[in-house]
């Protein structure tokens, strides 16, 4: 069995990441603000939805799991226009069926300032950061109820599951969702 601290755990979780990342940069390159601000019809969301949320909720996490603040803030949203100005985790579809992107170059330029501020630190982290719990047993009712806290081991929350759970598979997850709706706009999916 392989400890969370070691390089080859390190290693794995850092080229997936830079895959993920990949995929989103390929997403964002080969759509217009046409694509993302789409309205398919009541109840489907658009593609802005997708990439804002996941993207917010990857800069919130970040500080969750480093202490270092979000890189959103008023100025951002000045630049990149959101519609609402949430990442949505708490509100319904119908709150954010509304949501678009007013500056597509803005917030492509948000993105991969994300990603880079989280590539750069997974190059320089020391291995057994990844064990340090971040969220211990009892979870509070908000985290209970999540994915993370099925993935959490006996110590609670550690900032391995937090890069695993909160970045990379929320990630996947949501870039499945804009995967199908690239359909919906006449575009093609990028993986096979």
């Amino acid at each position: 069995m392989t400890d969370a601290s070691s390089p080859l755990v390190l290693d794995s979780l850092q080229r997936r990441m830079k895959a993920l990342e990949s995929l989103y940069e390929q997403a964002v390159t080969t759509m217009d603000l046409e694509h993302v601000n789409h309205f398919e019809r009541e109840g489907v969301l658009p593609i802005a939805f997708s990439l804002f949320h996941y993207l917010n909720m990857h800069d919130a996490s970040f500080m969750m799991l480093t202490g270092v603040a979000p890189i959103w803030n008023a100025d951002w949203q000045a630049r990149v226009q959101m519609t609402i100005d949430d990442h949505g985790k708490h509100k319904t579809v119908d709150e954010m069926i509304h949501q678009r992107i007013g500056d597509y170059d803005a917030y492509i330029e948000y993105q991969r300032a994300v990603f880079a501020r989280t590539h750069a630190h997974l190059a320089s982290i020391d291995t057994s950061e990844l064990d340090r719990v971040v969220i211990q047993h009892p979870f509070p009712p908000q985290v209970a109820s999540t994915y993370s806290a099925r993935v959490a081991g006996p110590q609670g929350i550690t900032v391995l599951d937090g890069f695993e759970c909160w970045i990379y598979q929320h990630g996947l997850r949501h870039m499945g969702e804009i995967e199908l709706a690239r359909g919906l706009v006449g575009l093609n999916g990028m993986t096979s």
